[in-house]
């Protein structure tokens, strides 16, 4: 069929492409370990450059097993049957004792366990092997575990009735059932972004005032200049599952606040902090916030859309290896076709949103330089690279096709002469 066809030469394409494009990082990467590149030479020792290097490898190892497995349980869910074989044993199971919705809630909770099951050992690895190796990682295994089970109660608690109201909406509002699932769904994010701060994110991490009275002077100054205005200023214990450090703004409307990473405040001095600060007002005031929203919404509502069409075109079924239900509704098993296919042909426009978002990180790093001091955001991109060991010569058909941010080097040239 031409839609079998079509999938699996883009499930093959998309894959070749990512295999490729891995293994040239990781030659690239290799290439140059033994040499600082010399826009770094002063900045940077040849053991930090090597430890990044060696992290880089080793997560670019494991990614392409990652990556062929990842494609292999795509290839089996659809082609090969699985998913066939899962909605016929809970159609059968299910449906004539608990009825439809029933049915479909126990096809979507059991598509996505088995998933969440199947990518736990590659989370673990990640987790207890890599990020341990290269000194990142600071979780347990006993607070792995609960971080797991809470994410789950959380699927259960709200990912259940939102899917529950989405079927409903699908059998209930006729052929325009996409809008209205849009609407829903639309709401569903923004009242998210703003439980999620005081709601869901304290389950996972304490929060507490930023206590330095200097620090938060100077950052409540900076964003007094810049307009912006936020509920609080918080450290989140970050530390307590890696080294990694952030900053970030969460929430929405009066909602909005300030989180550090303890392990931020720790590696950067407080005019680096502002720096860094800074630079996340910078995408505040050129919107990339609002943009990405209307981006995804606007990709959503046109998903959505085809999503309407295709779930009543048997083929659609067919050629992705599903018998569609005959005496039951579909619902479910569209959805779960849908969002497991999409992905794949999504992959081939990714460049293009790595490009403007790598745009957008120029235009906020001006902003920072203009705001605050150019040569502690410097100091501070620099200590970041290292900290987080993020090499410093990615290959650039690698960094093009998927680095979200400038690499350092590109950052550095792109700041002020005087401050990069």
């Amino acid at each position: 069929m031409p839609l079998t066809l079509l999938f699996a030469a883009a499930l093959v394409l998309s894959l070749g492409i990512k295999l490729w494009l891995a293994t040239r990082q990781m030659r690239h990467v290799a290439a140059h370990r033994d040499r600082v590149p010399p826009a770094f030479a002063g900045a940077v020792t040849l053991a930090a450059h090597q430890r990044a290097a060696d992290y880089t490898l080793a997560k670019g190892r494991f990614g392409l097993l990652a990556t062929a497995f990842a494609s292999v349980l795509l290839l089996g869910w659809t082609l090969l049957g699985g998913l066939d074989a899962l909605n016929a044993a809970l159609r059968d199971a299910v449906e004539p004792r608990f009825g439809a919705m029933a049915y479909q809630l126990a096809l979507l909770a059991a598509f996505t366990l088995i998933g969440a099951l199947l990518d736990l050992p590659f989370e673990w690895y990640g987790t207890f092997r890599i990020e341990q190796r290269f000194g990142f990682n600071r979780t347990t295994s006993r607070l792995w575990l609960t971080d797991l089970f809470k994410a789950a109660a959380i699927g259960v608690v709200i990912g259940l009735p939102l899917a529950a109201a989405v079927l409903w909406i699908m059998g209930a509002t006729g052929a325009m059932w996409w809008l209205w699932a849009w609407g829903a769904w639309a709401a569903f994010n923004l009242l998210a972004m703003v439980l999620y701060p005081t709601l869901i994110a304290p389950l996972f991490n304490k929060f507490t005032p930023l206590a330095d009275e200097a620090l938060k002077a100077r950052v409540q100054a900076l964003m007094q200049r810049c307009g912006f205005a936020a509920k609080g200023l918080f450290v989140m214990d970050g530390s307590r599952r890696s080294a990694h450090g952030n900053a970030y703004f969460t929430g929405l409307g009066a909602a909005k606040r300030v989180v550090f990473f303890d392990t931020l405040l720790d590696k950067l001095s407080p005019p680096e902090v502002e720096a860094v600060l800074a630079h996340e007002l910078g995408h505040f005031k050129h919107h990339h916030i609002t943009q990405r929203l209307v981006v995804m919404f606007a990709a959503s509502l046109a998903g959505l859309a085809l999503l309407g069409w295709l779930s009543g075109q048997s083929w659609f079924y067919l050629g992705l290896g599903v018998m569609p239900n005959l005496g039951a509704p579909n619902d479910a098993l569209a959805l779960l076709l849908f969002l497991s296919v999409v992905p794949v042909f999504g992959f081939f426009v990714s460049p293009l949103l790595a490009q403007l978002s790598r745009r957008h990180e120029f235009q906020a790093d001006a902003y920072a330089c203009a705001q605050a001091s150019g040569a502690d955001l410097a100091r501070a991109l620099l200590k970041l690279h290292e900290d987080n060991a993020a090499t410093l010569t990615p290959d650039p058909l690698y960094v093009r096709f998927y680095y979200s941010h400038p690499p350092a080097s590109e950052r550095l040239a792109a700041l002020p002469p005087a401050t990069a």
